[in-house]
């Protein structure tokens, strides 16, 4: 029998599982790398599509490749009428990300090559769920608010069409280059908890619409993607810069997070932020609610403040603190802010299902089959006796 071990509840934080290409946090330092480049140069002039492609075809793409990929996604982005149907058939009240969740092994059904097993099937898979992911989030807001779904535009981009199948209206390019934007710096982020588990699923060679159906499920939670939603809750509780203080103290007092601020990984403030704070900005000015920014700025100041005096903690903003606030901006509601951030994500969750796939390096990548801790707290040292139904 083995000897008892004494549980370790870490959720991981430290073990390395896998080794991976795709990217590196490097958490110390700040920084934040897909295939070898800085997510901050390409934020600011990779388009989301190229991004896409560095993911899952290892390169930035040549213009002429960049022309096809684009053309490719186009021709994928359109839902299959069923889907659709489907997705009319739930109650108005359901949670996006359950929707969005429920939709993807529906796709599967409806994939031509869903059986074929090969590296070069996977990348059209991927690139098929890339594309058709803006149409899910956006024609489930327009069937819950009872307007027909739309068509998405072949001549616009994935961060264009996902406004336009919102709205009905095409976005002035100021504001489709933010969503793009935001669509670059979430678009992957090492091993976190929805990756794992889109890893953990492939690993049993799952197809990847099963691998792709856990990490929704795992970004759904408020720990993870969710978080976002609660910054803007945050900043709607808050109201105005100057309650901002007595806010935090509360918080504090009352032992609860302050959603936006403190990272798993990152040991400094998580580089995505700060491109995403001037954006928020310069959104909340067009639309006339500066509030926002301006209380985001506040609190991220008093936050950091109050954690180092009351606690001796350092902390720092990550992701979610400006994205709220630019996606608030943007028209999108809240409960659409994680569906967003999975509409960038699946271009990471793809490429680690490919990875964990179809790896080139050896050994192969193995079945995650991790051990646990049993407590055997029941019967004391012993097993348990079953004691017949009718003796109890």
């Amino acid at each position: 029998m083995e000897a008892c071990v004494p549980p370790v509840n870490t959720g991981l934080r430290g073990v390395i599982v896998a080794s991976t290409k795709i990217s590196h946090v490097d958490g110390a330092a700040g920084k934040l790398i897909y295939r070898g480049y800085l997510v901050k140069d390409l934020a600011e002039s990779a388009s989301f599509e190229e991004v896409v492609h560095l993911l899952l075809h290892e390169r930035l793409p040549a213009p002429g490749e960049l022309k096809a990929f684009q053309a490719l996604l186009a021709r994928e982005r359109a839902l299959p009428p069923a889907v659709v149907k489907a997705l009319q058939a739930f109650p108005t009240s359901a949670a996006p990300m359950d929707v969005l969740q429920a939709a993807v092994p529906l796709l599967a059904a409806y994939d031509p090559e869903l059986a074929d097993r090969s590296r070069e099937a996977a990348l059209r898979k991927a690139a098929r769920l890339v594309a058709k992911f803006p149409g899910i989030v956006a024609a489930w807001h327009r069937i819950r608010r009872e307007l027909p779904p739309l068509e998405p535009l072949p001549e616009l981009s994935q961060a264009a069409n996902f406004l336009y199948l919102m709205s009905g209206k095409p976005p002035d390019a100021e504001a489709a280059g933010f969503v793009d934007t935001a669509l670059v710096l979430h678009a992957e982020h090492s091993f976190n908890a929805s990756t794992f588990a889109a890893r953990q699923v492939a690993s049993t060679r799952a197809h990847m619409y099963a691998a792709v159906s856990a990490a929704v499920g795992s970004l759904s939670g408020e720990l993870h993607g969710g978080a976002n939603a609660r910054v803007m809750e945050t900043l709607r509780r808050i109201g105005s810069p100057d309650k901002v203080e007595a806010f935090v103290d509360a918080e504090l007092q009352a032992g609860r997070l302050i959603f936006g601020l403190g990272h798993a990984v990152y040991q400094t403030d998580d580089p995505r932020a700060f491109i995403l704070a001037p954006m928020s900005q310069r959104m909340g000015e067009r639309i006339g609610e500066p509030q926002w920014y301006d209380i985001s700025r506040r609190l991220e100041k008093a936050g950091k403040a109050a954690f180092k005096k009351h606690k001796g903690l350092d902390i720092y903003v990550n992701v979610d603190f400006y994205s709220a606030s630019l996606y608030h901006a943007l028209g999108i509601p809240i409960d659409l802010f994680t569906p967003v951030f999975a509409i960038s994500r699946i271009a990471g969750w793809t490429a680690h299902v490919i990875e964990e796939q179809y790896a080139d390096a050896a050994p192969k990548p193995a079945l995650y089959r991790p051990k646990s801790s049993y407590i055997g707290e029941y019967c004391g040292p012993d097993e348990c006796r079953y004691v017949p139904l009718e003796q109890r």
